[in-house]
């Protein structure tokens, strides 16, 4: 199972037949650009080549009524000048002979993509489409739009597939109206998108596109609106919506699909959206939700109008789908007070449809987020002289992030396994190493001496695999491992592989032990390392790197443990390197072990070493394997709400860790 990427040539063919500045940017060279980036990084090789088909009348019908759709057959006909005053009739699209032709192909793609993925010839894929299409709704063409690709795929994957539960991401950064307007009452369901908002001074200046539009009907709760009220938000501020709201509902709704509207419009230096989120972003959403839906993630392009940007961010979407690790974010991860307004507005509003979100005590909105001072509205389209100087200068920074990204190649093996016994019941993913190979006796020796623990011959062995695994990590040569280790040496062992790391080149290590394993007596808090022990017998922070959770008993409360506590500590810290230590009588069902692993990948840029007990089942190293190696974690299981008990302990420790760690903030400050 690899990833597949549908295109197809034809849908090059529509392009604006007269001069209209507001559409000029809607042009094949979108896809043109996409296509040359994944090939110039052999990303395209690496996928399932599929030719797009055309959509029939019938799948279009799913969700366009008949008259639209015959209304857009008989543009196939008609002249320039026909052509210029049928699209005026809609708000920013444009008609050409070869629109309905390129439009069914974007359908069908989708559509292949969808069949492919819920068949298992692929685990995941992106359809590379143009026109667009989550602002077309069931009878109007509207924003670039002409047939909603995502929606009728989701149709599509409830009728052929016999789907319960459907997850829409919208992360394009203009509110997909149309999709909200056909699901808003459907429970079966559940549509997120954040969007340029500005308190309804953006296009489409929707009062509906506002955090309190939650749907309708039955549909109550399932529509998700994010609204971005200030341009300029960057990656803290999506990683914090993805963490905060999209991820806790989620894992409630239990999706069996995810569709992505992959709309880059949201990506640094695209006039459209004047965010500042790079193109690596894109691979750490793409991951984040591969642990949903046992990895079934289909991607459909949407907007996107600045080549460059957009094609370094569909690479990134791409290589995360084929389990590459993700490049570490840049720049601080501290949200802007505006998103985190914003976040706030949805939780509050999210609240009384989720338990995951009113165990967490959202709080009250402080304001409508329509309720602010009135301004001139923004233009759909503002492609005009200062954006074009603005994003020229964003462009520069830009690159200069692209050629820091070029600097830092995946590692020749993803994912090594140093055992000290291998089961013959193991079996590992195609790829993963066995690595058999030690540390210089001397080396082990000196690490070792301190420890009484390590004197024995089989844990000196363990940790001669350890520290070669290590510096493996270290020197770029291995992206993640696995290593065991006896259990009375696991504290021991665990002690040296951070001392070793940081001296061998981490700048910033993170440990998160699971059980009770003590923090090593003698670590210093000097800002390189951060200890999480999860298992622990109370919450307590003795300082702001060292910070103990009990671990929670039920499938909410270890989901809350792991979304608003750990990864948000993880990605405030930016390590380069991580530790994962399952300590004897760990209380980790693999299930568990495995999705905290797999989320963990995120920070470091994917370099994770995992030390686990030599008596470990096979089946755990085989999951914690698959995971590193970029495959999707096993289901949790039915979600069930978190005690008491457990979100009191987390939210005492949220509280005082919150002015150190920024990303573990939900609200704005008073």
């Amino acid at each position: 199972m690899g990833t597949a990427l549908v295109y197809h040539e034809d849908m090059t063919a529509a392009r604006l037949l007269w001069e209209d500045p507001e559409c000029e940017i809607e042009c094949p060279q979108r896809l043109t650009a996409a296509l040359e980036g994944l090939q110039q990084r052999g990303l395209e090789q690496r996928c399932l080549r599929l030719v797009a088909r055309e959509a029939s009348e019938a799948e279009l019908g799913l969700v366009h009524s008949p008259e639209y759709v015959a209304l857009l057959r008989g543009t196939q006909a008609l002249g320039t000048q026909e052509l210029q005053a049928l699209s005026g009739q809609y708000d920013a699209v444009y008609f050409h002979p070869r629109t309905f032709h390129c439009a069914r192909l974007a359908v069908g793609a989708a559509l292949q993509l969808v069949d492919a993925v819920m068949t298992g010839a692929v685990r995941n894929g992106l359809a590379l489409v143009r026109p667009p299409g989550h602002h077309s709704q069931r009878a109007a063409a509207n924003g670039f739009c002409v047939f909603n690709s995502v929606a009728i795929a989701a149709r599509h994957a409830k009728q052929k597939h016999g789907l319960h539960r459907v997850l829409i991401v919208d992360w394009d950064v203009h509110h997909g109206q149309g999709t909200q307007y056909i699901f808003e009452d459907d429970p079966s369901v559940l549509y997120f998108s954040w969007h340029r908002y500005e308190h309804r001074r953006f296009w489409p200046y929707l009062r509906e596109s506002d955090a309190d539009a939650v749907g309708q009907g039955q549909g109550l709760g399932f529509t998700v609106n994010l609204p971005w009220n200030q341009v300029g938000m960057g990656n803290a501020d999506y990683m914090a919506a993805f963490l905060h709201v999209l991820l806790p509902l989620a894992f409630e709704f239990d999706p069996e699909l995810v569709l992505v509207s992959a709309g880059f419009d949201s990506a640094i230096g695209d006039p459209e959206g004047q965010m500042q989120a790079t193109p690596e972003c894109f691979a750490h959403l793409t991951q984040l939700l591969q642990v949903l839906a046992d990895g079934r993630v289909c991607a459909v392009l949407e907007g996107g109008y600045h080549l460059e940007s957009l094609s370094q961010s569909v690479c990134m979407m791409v290589q995360a789908l084929l389990g590459d690790p993700a490049p570490p974010l840049s720049g601080p991860m501290v949200p802007h007070g505006s998103a985190l307004e914003s976040i706030q507005s949805v939780r509050a509003a999210q609240a009384p449809y989720w338990m995951s979100l009113q165990q967490q005590g959202a709080a009250p909105v402080l304001s409508p987020s329509t309720c602010s001072p009135e301004g001139k509205p923004s233009p759909l389209l503002p492609w005009g002289p200062e954006f074009k100087a603005a994003a020229t200068q964003t462009m520069a920074a830009l690159s200069s992030l692209l050629d820091k990204l070029c600097l830092n190649p995946t590692p020749p093996v993803r994912t090594a396994v140093a055992l000290t016994a291998p089961d013959a019941a193991l079996v590992l993913p195609p790829g993963v190493l066995c690595q058999e190979r030690s540390a210089l006796p001397e080396e082990m020796q000196a690490w070792a001496r301190p420890h009484k623990a390590l004197a024995q011959d089989k844990a000196l062995t363990a940790l001669g695999r350890v520290l070669y695994l290590l510096d493996r990590l270290l020197d770029g040569q291995v992206s993640s491992g696995i290593a065991a280790t006896p259990a009375p040496a696991t504290a021991a062992t665990l002690d040296v592989a951070i001392r070793c790391g940081l001296s061998h080149g981490a700048q910033r290590l993170l440990c998160v032990a699971v059980g009770q394993l003590d923090r090593p007596p003698d670590l210093t808090d000097d800002g390189r390392n951060l200890w999480l022990n999860i298992g622990g017998k109370e919450a307590a922070a003795p300082s702001t790197f060292h910070v103990c959770v009990p671990l929670p008993g039920t499938t909410g409360g270890f989901l809350n443990c792991v979304l608003a506590l750990v990864l948000p500590l993880a990605y405030s810290f930016q390590p380069d390197l991580v530790l994962v230590a399952l300590g004897p009588a760990h209380g980790l069902r693999d299930p568990q072990a495995a999705l905290l692993t797999a989320l963990l990948r995120g920070p470091a840029g994917g370099r994770v070493l995992a030390l686990i007990d030599e008596e470990s089942t096979p089946q755990l190293v085989g999951v914690l394997a698959r995971v590193l190696h970029g495959e999707a974690p096993p289901s949790l299981g039915p979600f069930s709400m978190a005690s008491p008990e457990d979100m009191q302990a987390l939210m005492r420790l949220r509280g005082p860790l919150e002015p150190q760690w920024k990303m573990l903030q939900v609200a704005a400050s008073p």
